[in-house]
């Protein structure tokens, strides 16, 4: 099942709500998206704990083989 980017964007920003955000469908499949979240909650992390953050905000779209969503690329950032 497909999952679109106005979705993704929904769950992001339930966790992050202060944060810019950029969706884009990669392969117009709905199921390979890159994102940019900036956010200033993100300042004193690094790159792999940003990243956590939004992961466990997709609360489960990506677990498994089966998931909604199949692939993110994904960069995190706090703002200048």
């Amino acid at each position: 099942m497909a999952i679109d980017a106005a979705e993704i964007e929904s769950l992001i920003r339930e966790a992050f709500p202060e944060a810019k955000i950029t969706i884009t469908d990669l392969a117009g499949d709905g199921r390979h998206y890159a994102a940019e979240v900036i956010d200033a909650s993100f300042k004193g992390k690094n790159r792999v704990q940003q990243q956590r953050a939004v992961y466990a905000a997709l609360k489960g779209k990506m677990d498994g083989a089966h998931g909604d969503l199949h692939a993110l690329a994904l960069t995190t950032r706090a703002p200048d």
